[in-house]
């Protein structure tokens, strides 16, 4: 409530404005009264925030969180991870709003009951054993008091606001596990539930692509001497996240099916269906969305969120290391730069496009139906340059929409100043966001592809323009979504229209009349001093004074006295005045009876357009969709990408690394790729840095590329739908070979040959170098033998050229090796290497690296000569026992045949003439393959 009327409020200061009294300018309202608005709009110098003032927020929605620290509930802190201070997300955005509204007391709270409340209190107070000894209070600020604004669509991905809940089940249900996540900036929940086993993989792979803020867990997954593997793993893995324990009853599913049944949308209520059974997901949702609500002194509004459970068959699993192995997101050298496959991708214009090609990234798609879908949608982009640069104009002005929806969707628990500002921002961009659905029908309408088609027929939903229509019979015509600090504060003080609220319009008039006097007193101290003084404004100071001027001009070098808080960069001094402080404080308070009243409008206008308000969530589908099909388009454009298809067989023409190629700033060395169910294992040899590691990664990187919808940098190309996709890479840390290294090799392999399937890419570079040649090669051999049995696609990149004799054995094994050249150097005696980065069949020629490097270092020639006699005489050895018997030729080339003709009865499209030619090319090459009568067999 107003301490005093706004009227007399209002008419009291107007009267106090008597020595500075500026001109206005003013528009008409509805019943021919002239409402003023100043007339310092165009005139003021926005000046962009100095260190002194950054602390503001240009929205006016809220703060950046403060460090102060409330006093109440706190929750306990594991020591397997250390408690650090959210980040703060966007460019000079605040994630959550005023840290100060946060919970000040805990009486203030009603989670459940005052025993449920002690309950949780205590459980968080370090009643647990990895607790911190003294209490400590978690401050968390409410979400509502954040506004969205428009961010870097690059760096939105690297902002952590994910709060997951974690469970598992007990006794004989030990490794089902449950999962519930909320993003802050989007009113989504996603539940997972799925079987693990000992090495949990599935649960840390998706926690690592959720990159949680935050992590709760059950206070009985850290009792003292009974604490569970998985959260030992999870705290393992995730040092740097927060982790809070709740109590067990917390996670309570009959609890958590009420949640969704109360808060999930009625256009998402199939989920009842999908997750009633299904316990672990529904306790870890009733403890999240708890814990949640407390931590923002908010709740959700009824039937408000999106709830959809994500079952880990749906996507390709990408381990964690894999995502770093292959550079999907962030650099291993630099995780500022851009050199990743996101970064190659991304040419997104918003935040929800960049999450959504970050999530797809690491997640890809295993459905060919639902790739090809998407692969249309882009192929008709880049045919259609209309469409594409009309779509482009339009998606570039929405805002974050998926976190828009999430600041409507909660109803603070409190009503501070902070909340009404950030309530009324965000109903200014609702109305912004609401003004594009036209234009993107109409970039839309003459579309062709499915995808497209349905996305213009959702927009057709005609809850759009009844939203818009309720908006605009409060909010002016003319209320727009602006960029800085004092338009935006403009726009907030003028969105309600004139002559709905009588004190309103007296306190905006009073408020006009203070701008006008403030930039009145500065013109007449600019006259006094005869200064080039200016109006200036930023949210942490108000209203201030700025001159661009030399000291040297200045009387004694100096400001007059009456002038304090100066600050000088350069030639520019930025400084106030005793009158010009108590004149904002006027301003200021006249804002907070001008956001309070419209703020009780806003209030009235939201809960009449909340049963119409899920329409958005399908925007908000929409936008992210086609902004990050847009981006696959225009990558498109800048490199000749192919489209990919989708059969039994991994077959890549010409393809290059589409990393190397964007760090190079030209087209790399392109190598011919092909695997199939008949020759489904491949070894690379060649020296080091010829090329190895590249090629795989590249096989990779393109294999997710297409399974996310994207084009390919190749000259044509067809693959396999990867379930998993597994990468052993070596890294420039694996030339020492020492005991930990070794570790690290196995427990990625043990990771690998766990976890694989038939339906797996896998790639293993370098693998046994942690330790001595023989058990290296041992190890490898033991390996491949066990990848073999699998129908898997694997490329296995070795120095030990032992390897590469199992050909012999198995028949569906092909050598690769990359060629080098030897030049001479103008003296001629010196032999240097050459790298030509191309694959050729069989394996590689280059035998004795070290003998060769011995060979121009300072060694004793006698030395070398002994190595090299030594070398050849184990060689020989090696080889007679490995020789390729005739039979074992004949099996080989029977087998190959037997493979290419299974290929052609499953995916021939050939006419009958066409498909007898080429069966004749076939017998023909089965026939030169088969070895001669009286051939010894030896390897040529």
């Amino acid at each position: 409530m107003l301490k005093e009327s706004s009227k007399a409020s209002a008419c009291r200061r107007a009267a106090a404005s008597e020595s500075y009294t500026g001109r206005s300018s003013s528009t008409s309202g509805l019943d021919g009264r002239v409402e003023h608005t100043p007339r310092y709009t165009l005139g003021l110098l926005q000046t962009p925030r100095s260190t002194a003032d950054s602390t503001g927020d240009c929205s006016g929605g809220g703060v950046r969180p403060s460090s102060s620290s409330g006093e109440g509930l706190a929750p306990s802190r594991a020591a397997g991870g250390s408690r650090v201070k959210p980040p703060v997300p966007g460019r000079g955005e605040s994630h959550f709003g005023d840290k100060s509204s946060c919970v000040e007391n805990a009486s203030t709270l009603n989670l459940t009951s005052s025993s449920s409340m002690r309950d949780l209190n205590s459980t968080r107070i370090g009643k647990t054993p990895l607790s911190s000894s003294r209490s400590v209070c978690r401050s968390h600020t409410p979400l509502m008091g954040y506004s969205v604004t428009s961010s870097s669509a690059v760096s939105a991905h690297t902002v952590a606001s994910v709060i997951v809940a974690v469970v598992e089940g007990r006794g004989l249900a030990r490794g089902e596990v449950g999962m519930a996540s909320i993003d802050l900036k989007n009113p989504e929940v996603i539940l997972s539930q799925f079987a693990d086993n000992t090495t949990y993989a599935k649960v840390i792979t998706k926690l690592k692509i959720l990159t949680p803020l935050e992590i709760i867990m059950s206070n009985t997954a850290c009792d003292v001497g009974n604490t569970t593997k998985l959260f030992s793993l999870i705290t393992e893995h995730f040092k740097n996240v927060t982790f809070t324990t709740v109590q067990r009853k917390y996670f309570n599913e009959t609890k958590g099916l009420e949640y969704i049944e109360q808060l999930c949308a009625s256009e998402f209520s199939t989920i009842f269906m999908e997750v009633q059974s299904k316990y672990y997901c529904l306790a870890a949702a009733a403890a999240l969305l708890k814990y949640v609500e407390f931590i923002q002194n908010s709740v959700y509004a009824p039937k408000s969120l999106k709830v959809r459970f994500q079952g880990s068959e749906k996507t390709a699993m990408i381990d964690s290391s894999s995502v770093q192995n292959l550079e999907l997101v962030i650099n291993n050298r630099d995780s500022r730069n851009g050199h990743t496959l996101f970064g190659v991708l991304n040419y997104t214009k918003t935040p929800g496009g960049s999450r959504r090609l970050r999530s797809n990234i690491l997640e890809p798609l295993v459905d060919a139906e639902t790739i090809n879908t998407r692969l249309d949608c882009v192929q008709e982009l880049l045919q259609d340059e209309e469409l594409f640069f009309g779509l482009q104009a339009v998606i570039s002005k929405f805002l974050d929409t998926e976190q828009l929806l999430s600041i409507l969707v909660q109803i603070p628990k409190q009503d501070t100043i902070k909340t009404a500002e950030s309530k009324i921002t965000n109903l200014i961009y609702l109305k912004h966001t609401l003004e594009l659905v036209e234009p993107l029908k109409a970039a839309l309408r003459s579309c062709n592809t499915p995808l497209l088609k349905a996305y213009y027929n959702s927009l057709e939903d005609t809850r759009f323009g009844i939203i818009l229509e309720k908006i605009t019979s409060v909010i002016n015509d003319d209320t727009r979504y602006t960029k800085g600090c004092l338009s935006m504060r403009t726009q907030k003080c003028y969105a309600v229209k004139p002559n709905i609220n009588e004190f309103l319009d007296i306190a905006r008039r009073t408020y006009t009349e203070i701008v006008d006097d403030i930039a009145g007193m500065i013109t007449q101290l600019a006259e006094k001093y005869n200064l080039p003084m200016k109006t200036s404004f930023s949210s942490a100071r108000g209203f201030f004074i700025q001159m661009n001027v030399d000291c040297s001009t200045l009387p004694n070098g100096q400001l007059p006295s009456e002038f304090t808080k100066i600050t000088k960069m350069k030639n520019t001094y930025s400084f106030t005045s005793a009158d010009l402080i108590k004149m904002n404080e006027r301003c200021q308070e006249s804002l907070r009876e001008i956001y309070h009243m419209t703020y009780l409008i806003v209030c009235k206008l939201l809960n009449e357009i909340y049963e119409h308000i899920h329409c958005l969530y399908k925007l908000s589908d929409i936008v992210s969709m086609l902004d990050m099909l847009l981006s696959f388009a225009h990558a498109c454009t800048l490199s000749d990408y192919v489209r990919p298809e989708f059969t039994d067989t991994l077959a890549i023409k010409q393809g290059w690394h589409p990393i190397l190629e964007k760090i190079a700033m030209e087209k790399p060395v392109s190598n011919n790729t092909y695997l199939s169910e008949g020759n489904n294992f491949v070894i690379i040899t060649g020296p080091n840095m010829s090329g190895k590691s590249t090629y795989l990664k590249q096989i990779a990187l393109c294999q997710i590329m297409a399974q996310i919808g994207s084009y390919v940098p190749a000259e044509y190309c067809s693959f396999r739908i990867a379930e998993q996709i597994f990468t052993r890479i070596g890294m420039d840390d694996d030339i020492e070979t020492n005991a930990s290294t070794f570790m690290k090799e196995m427990k990625e392999v043990t990771y690998i040959i766990q976890n694989a399937n038939d339906k797996s890419l896998i790639i293993i570079d370098e693998l046994g170098r942690g330790t001595s040649a023989e058990e290296g090669i041992g190890i490898c051999y033991a390996a491949c033998e066990y990848l073999l049995n699998l129908k898997a696609f694997t490329l296995f990149a070795t120095h030990f050229l032992e390897l590469c004799h199992i050909d012999a054995l198995y028949h569906n094994v092909e050598n690769y090796h990359f060629e080098v050249q030897h030049v001479r150097s103008s003296a001629g005696n010196k032999e240097k290497i050459a790298y030509t980065y191309t694959l050729s069949k069989g394996y590689t020629e280059e035998k004795n690296y070290g003998l060769k490097a011995a060979e121009v270092s300072s060694l004793p020639s006698s030395i070398i000569l002994d190595a090299k006699e030594i070398t050849n005489h184990i060689a020989k050895q090696i080889l007679h026992r490995q020789k390729s018997t005739p039979e074992m030729m004949k099996q080989r080339a029977v087998y190959h045949l037997a493979m290419r003709l299974v290929q052609t009865a499953r995916n021939s499209r050939l006419d009958p003439d066409s498909l007898r030619i080429y069966l004749k090319g076939l017998k023909k090459k089965y026939e030169a393959s088969r070895p001669a009568p009286g051939q010894n067999g030896e390897q040529q």
